[in-house]
């Protein structure tokens, strides 16, 4: 395997994370199932054009392996990074690429100022586990609602 090259997410690589996208959460455990390609490019593209867009790419043999998008969020404390989207590809996960392109991430948003990262994830999940063993912590006074 070659080195793990970390890129900001620009337009020309939508398609490929697209696909990545799709592969990774039509599978276990999330099992998500999509109206069309076009819905999800759809989501990307919005996601793109969104002022505050942030998003990353982790390439591995010139293949986009991982990717992170989401926005920059103002805060009292200065710029947050709300990830919205994470994942790795399927074939790849358990092998530290998760946690590496984290650790990158958190490098660049440190150079462009942005100090924290939040994101929201469901308990019972890898991805919990994932984001704890990372350095994440529940903040136990927030709930998510949605109406």
């Amino acid at each position: 395997m070659e080195q793990m090259i970390v890129k900001k997410l620009e337009e020309y690589m939508i398609d490929e994370c697209v696909d990545l996208y799709i592969d990774t959460f039509s599978r276990e455990p999330w099992n998500d199932v999509f109206e069309s390609r076009v819905q999800v490019l759809n989501f990307f593209n919005n996601h793109i054009k969104n002022n505050y867009f942030l998003g990353y790419v982790a390439i591995i043999d010139e293949k986009i392996t991982a990717l992170s998008i989401g926005m920059k969020k103002p805060w009292i404390e200065g710029m947050e990074y709300y990830i919205d989207e994470f994942c790795v590809s399927y074939s790849m996960q358990g092998n530290g690429i998760g946690s590496k392109f984290l650790k990158e991430i958190e490098k660049m948003n440190e150079l462009k100022g942005v100090n924290s990262i939040i994101l929201n994830t469901e308990k019972g999940y890898p991805s919990y586990d994932f984001y704890i063993k990372n350095g994440f912590s529940l903040i136990s006074d927030l709930v998510v609602l949605g109406k």
